[in-house]
């Protein structure tokens, strides 16, 4: 492979100073994450996926209405394939009316326009809208449980499986912290015109006002979301995201003993990831890095790049000690599919690999004519 340094193009101005790690024999020190009251927690960044604190991400557990997270996910992947309107108008079964727990406080066989469901569902936790949209969308809640499976698996959700919209207790309805980190991440790239509802403070609906139970939503003013879940079994938890500037984290925390303490352990998850670390784009999507060469095609020179953007998690102040290496192989030959791997990029931070990305062709590059064929063997048997 042929191996070039990269130069990073853009500037970034860090605010804070650091501290309790060792990268590559430089000391950068940075305190240990706060231990948490909870059976489960974790906070990562939502671009670059960095985890920066952790206890049992992937204990299965009962995750009460954080399940509301998918239930609106799959609602949402169905608005955007056009199988539903938001003007839809969902007739209320006596199935739904009657759903234990928190509820929207719709009426039977009373008509209710898709969107104020939803936004029954995501701000009052309305058990029983979820039921009425489940029942919309599926026929009846089990097939929609059947979908939301559908999506788990599609999404790479592993330890996660739904028997229900709502959350309410059941048997083989469980999830991890990691996988709904996964799904939070998802629900907010893929569907940015949604996800807005997910901060709003009140909700009124047949003359009565509810609010939000996510408690930062008025303590934080980065955090805009996301879900709040209650069961005996469950404990108190919470999915929330807060932005801060470009970088967005997301926490998901389960198994506490209150409200206030989900709350209180949230904000000091939180506020530890925006205090000791900076997230940066490095590269975008399908930005030419480098060219290469290339034998006995149409062309002899190739674009070179990311097939995703690239986003890094260090600690704050430390840019100025990353390094971008491109590793390019050696010998190219036509014909190459867009996409194909051809080289690798390295992002160290003070001499320590901190991620490694594959460098694929930006173009498709077709064999060329006879003449150039020829042409390029020749020079290949002088080199």
């Amino acid at each position: 492979m042929k191996t070039t340094r990269l130069a990073f193009s853009l500037l970034f101005i860090s605010l804070l100073t650091l501290s309790a790690q060792v990268l590559g024999g430089e000391q950068i020190l940075i305190p240990q994450p706060p231990k948490l009251a909870a059976t489960s927690y974790l906070l990562e960044d939502a671009n670059s996926g960095k985890m920066l604190a952790e206890k049992n991400p992937d204990e299965r557990l009962a995750p009460a209405s954080l399940t509301k997270i998918m239930t609106v996910y799959v609602v949402f992947r169905e608005l955007a394939n056009g199988n539903l309107q938001l003007s839809d108008q969902v007739i209320v079964s006596k199935n739904a009316w009657k759903t234990p727990g928190s509820r929207m406080f719709i009426e039977v066989n009373k008509q209710v326009a898709l969107e104020d469901l939803l936004k029954g569902i995501i701000i009052a936790s309305g058990n029983d809208a979820s039921v009425a949209v489940a029942e919309h969308v599926a026929g009846d809640e089990a097939t929609f449980a059947q979908m939301m499976n559908q999506q788990a698996k599609r999404l790479g959700m592993k330890d996660t499986h739904y028997s229900n919209s709502t959350g309410l207790p059941a048997e083989e309805h469980y999830t991890t912290a990691r996988d709904l980190a996964i799904l939070t991440r998802a629900l907010i790239k893929e569907f940015p015109e949604y996800y807005g509802w997910h901060s709003i403070q009140e909700f009124t609906y047949n003359k009565i006002k509810q609010h939000n139970r996510n408690k930062l939503l008025w303590r934080n003013k980065a955090v805009d979301g996301v879900k709040t879940g209650h069961t005996e079994e469950a404990g108190y938890c919470l999915v929330a995201s807060a932005k801060r500037d470009d970088m967005r984290l997301i926490s998901v925390v389960m198994g506490t003993r209150s409200e206030s303490a989900r709350a209180g352990e949230t904000q000091a998850l939180i506020n530890y990831g925006f205090r000791f670390f900076e997230t940066h784009r490095l590269y975008g999507a399908n930005e030419k890095l480098t060219e290469a060469r290339v034998w006995k095609g149409d062309t002899t020179e190739l674009p070179l790049g990311l097939q995703e953007d690239l986003y890094v998690t260090i600690p704050r102040r430390q840019f100025k000690n990353l390094n971008a290496t491109l590793d390019i192989d050696q010998l190219i030959i036509a014909p190459v599919e867009q996409a194909q791997p051809l080289g690798k990029l390295t992002i160290t931070l003070s001499d320590e690999e901190i991620v490694q990305k594959p460098l694929t062709a930006l173009q498709s590059v077709p064999e060329g004519n006879l003449f150039r064929r020829l042409y390029d063997r020749a020079l290949l048997l002088l080199e």
